[in-house]
């Protein structure tokens, strides 16, 4: 039987130790934190790893068992920067404990469900380890610029195959079990400089790129219009725009940035295609612009009653009293990297996501405390313990 008191006493102390940390992006070092979360695995008896692609993105993956079922759980560990200090009431590499809630920079995004998932791993030991099957804990960097050296590298690198992806995150202890793809495109428009004085005698890129974005909205956004699957829609915002260099110069280049979000039956590659063609009809001279794709995946909606998700749903009901609230995502999570595994994959945690990335962002301690044993049980029901 857990001492709630005791459980609430752990998570703290964890919590404190995760946010005096710093692991903003910029520059996203995660080595610390890394270190951190690696004495604590390997104390309690994980074979652990640390694995990292580029200089000071390190990730830690830390298992326990062998054999299928794999439950794979991950958290990523870097945070967005400060921004304004003046704007958070306390010190924001210091948890601050007010009313049963948890003050501190990344406490929500994501370093509460970090410090569950260090306790789980810690509980999971304590128990004996699993009966069955393998549990590994991942810790990623990278996430916040959507990069390739965190869960893409792990992915790739084959150090994790999960049969169940729960990934740590602010749903409020709720599930969301779909989430849409992304898809981030760039266009580069070409001209030739002239002087400001003379605007005919150049050719504006950034006059270029207004007609092409007006041909893309032309075309997309009746298109986008009808794809809609519940509360889910497919998307696309302009995001980023660059061009000329001076008031008096005709530009002679403009870039642009797009981020498209895609249902979970839209394919990132078809996606990027339709785009590509849509400015190759926009009749603008072939030579004068440039679509390059940044960086997509596709997004993904596993069956409910796979057995993951009914464990976890049924450890949810056995603490709450009632069934979870299925919510839908206006983000995406790391879980995204394995859309195309066939996997079950769901987003899970304490904290509310409206909160993240903002001044004095918190997580209640309660959800925690729900959290912890809820993901206990949910291990006990799928791997034994």
């Amino acid at each position: 039987m857990i001492n709630e008191k005791d459980l609430a006493r752990e998570l703290t102390e964890i919590m404190s130790d995760l946010i005096v940390i710093p692991s903003t992006y910029p520059p996203g070092d995660t080595r610390d934190i890394c270190t951190y979360i690696t004495e604590r695995y390997a104390r309690a008896g994980y074979q652990c790893q640390t694995l990292s692609r580029t200089d000071g993105v390190d990730n830690v993956v830390a298992r326990s068992g062998s054999g299928a079922p794999q439950l794979a759980l991950n958290c990523h560990i870097d945070t967005v920067d400060v921004g304004t200090v003046a704007d958070w009431r306390t010190d924001p590499f210091q948890a601050h404990i007010e009313d049963g809630v948890i003050y501190g920079l990344g406490a929500n995004n994501c370093k509460g469900s970090t410090a569950l998932h260090i306790w789980l791993g810690e509980e999971i030991m304590r128990a004996g380890g699993p009966k069955q099957g393998e549990i590994v804990f991942s810790f990623t960097g990278d996430e916040e610029r959507l990069g390739p050296d965190g869960m893409a590298y792990l992915r790739e690198s084959g150090a994790l195959k999960p049969d169940f992806m729960l990934v740590g995150g602010p749903t409020e202890n709720h599930l969301i079990t779909e989430e849409r793809g992304v898809l981030w495109l760039r266009i580069t428009a070409s001209g030739r400089a002239a002087h400001g004085g003379d605007p005919d005698s150049g050719d504006n890129a950034i006059l270029r790129m207004i007609r092409l974005v007006e041909h893309l909205r032309a075309e997309m956004v009746p298109r986008l219009a009808t794809r809609r699957s519940g509360a889910k829609r497919s998307t696309m915002n302009i995001g980023r725009i660059q061009g000329g260099h001076n008031v008096n110069v005709v530009p002679s280049s403009c870039m642009l940035e797009i981020d498209r979000r895609l249902l979970p039956d839209e394919d990132v590659t078809e996606a990027y295609s339709e785009m590509v063609e849509i400015f190759e009809n926009s009749g603008e001279p072939a030579e004068k612009f440039e679509v390059e794709f940044l960086t997509g995946t596709n997004g993904f909606s596993p069956p409910l009653e796979g057995p993951g998700i009914s464990a976890l749903m049924a450890a949810i009901e056995a603490r709450l009293g009632r069934a979870p609230d299925i919510i839908n995502a206006l983000a995406v999570s790391e879980g995204r990297y394995f859309a195309d595994d066939g996997i079950e994959i769901v987003n899970f945690g304490p904290g509310d996501g409206a909160t993240s990335h903002a001044a004095n962002e918190h997580v209640p301690l309660d959800q925690m405390v729900d959290g912890a044993i809820i993901l206990r049980d949910t291990v006990a029901r799928l791997l034994g313990l």
